[in-house]
């Protein structure tokens, strides 16, 4: 046995076992990489390769995004950002069968796309959201079940701090290009969830909202257009070349700042709790793009891509069916792996193929992205489902029955968006953001 394969299957035996042995992931993969690859280098080298390997691994101008689209979603969770939101979704989804779950699905597409974390949403707009579902007589699992199947859509509508990982480990993929292609499949997870939220209140018999008057629709919209200028002025000035992601990230961060003194939701005092904990998310993802970063090393090594892609091209060399074995080990991933580290791992292995049967990196992207969404709300890891049913004081026993009509029409979005490539490119395309 070559040292590359013996070295590979080291690695993969050794980050096994330390995920059931419950080590933290980023720890696991650190030293599972590092184990691989003193069989392949001497000890005094492989440590110093590795210890290399981490500094560049995060030595990225546009990593530099994460922490500032972190700290940002953190200062709007503080700023009352959300009630805005929420109030302004009651314009878009008041008259709909069950319009306060409509209300969450579309305020969570909102914060979503202002905040750049499904996690975030669902805390945000679940903590707002639930007292008055409650106090309305929604049921626990169907108001949690349509916080958690919704949340995942601020992964997809820009920004995205998923996106921005995806686009450094890939290379020469276009962060603008990929924002816009999360736009119609984040709005298609959207629409599915209400389908079913819809179609479930009427058998529920929950009531919709009366009909707001004009003079009170006028108010909110004022209320909200500050905190939705957010969009306009990041997206915008991204695809107008007037700034790069992590500089728009940046200027996120002083609009939201602006926005939540304007509002005397926050004060200074706030701000050093705000920030260290921005600073401990920051951590945690940088943590898992360095060590993830000698994983990738290791891996190109032993040529594990091209030994999973003959692999698999020897089962079939169908595109149609190639996609298909990919989504499901996508979602089997999504289920046990966090997102961020599944993007880490799993996009030099798979990105390779996907190039070779001729799909777009971007559009490759976002099913990675769309899967891993679904991961995030499915046990045994499931961050969103448990911030979900944590704010709703919810077990998961109680939510994941309800959860399954949601999974069914989000996976039947996922494999329209794998087989219409243009659903995410048209956007790119028609903006010239992407070729």
């Amino acid at each position: 046995m070559s040292p590359a394969l013996t070295a590979a299957i080291i690695m993969a035996s050794v980050l096994t076992v330390l995920l059931i042995l419950a080590v933290p992931i980023a720890v696991s993969i650190g030293i599972s990489a590092a184990v691989a690859m003193m069989v392949i280098l001497p000890t005094g080298v492989a440590l110093q390769t590795s210890a290399q390997k981490m500094f560049t691994g995060i030595s990225s101008f546009a990593l530099l995004a994460i922490p500032f689209f972190i700290l940002a979603g953190n200062i709007m969770n503080n700023g009352g950002i959300s009630v805005r939101l929420v109030n302004c979704a009651k314009l878009i989804s008041g008259r709909l069968p069950g319009s306060l779950a409509q209300t969450n699905v579309v305020a969570n597409m909102m914060f979503g796309a202002i905040s750049g974390s499904g996690a975030a949403a669902a805390a945000a707009i679940g903590s707002t959201m639930n007292p008055i579902e409650e106090k309305e007589g929604y049921a626990k699992d169907y108001y949690c079940s349509v916080n958690a199947a919704s949340a995942p859509t601020g992964m997809l509508i820009p920004p995205s701090n998923t996106m921005i990982v995806y686009a450094t480990v890939a290379g020469s993929v276009s962060v603008a290009a990929l924002f816009m292609a999360g736009y119609v499949p984040g709005i298609l997870w959207g629409l599915a969830v209400m389908l079913v939220a819809g179609y479930m209140a009427k058998k529920r018999g929950y009531v919709s909202y009366e009909r707001i008057g004009l003079r009170q629709a006028v108010k909110i919209l004022f209320d909200a257009t500050p905190s939705l200028g957010l969009i306009v002025v990041v997206i915008g000035g991204i695809l107008k070349g007037v700034f790069t992601a992590t500089e728009g990230a940046a200027i996120a961060v002083v609009y939201a700042l602006a926005l939540s003194f304007c509002y005397r939701t926050i004060s200074v005092r706030d701000l050093p709790r705000i920030i260290l904990d921005s600073c401990r998310m920051t951590c945690i993802v940088l943590l898992m793009v360095s060590v993830s970063a000698i994983m990738s090393w290791v891996m190109a090594f032993t040529n594990i891509p091209t030994i999973i892609a003959n692999a698999m091209l020897s089962v079939s060399e169908n595109r149609y069916v190639i996609m298909l074995m990919l989504n499901v080990i996508l979602l089997l991933v999504g289920c046990f792996m966090d997102v961020t580290a599944a993007v880490l791992i799993f996009t030099p292995i798979f990105l390779p193929i996907v190039v070779t049967l001729g799909i777009h990196p971007v559009h490759f992207g976002i099913i990675l992205t769309f899967n891993l969404g679904i991961g995030a709300i499915t046990p045994p890891v499931g961050t969103i489902l448990f911030t979900a049913c944590k704010v709703a004081n919810a077990s998961i026993e109680e939510v994941i029955g309800t959860m399954m009509p949601y999974f069914a029409a989000i996976i039947a979005v996922l494999m329209l968006v794998t087989y219409v490539p243009d659903l995410a490119m048209y956007l790119p395309r028609a903006l010239d953001v992407v070729k």
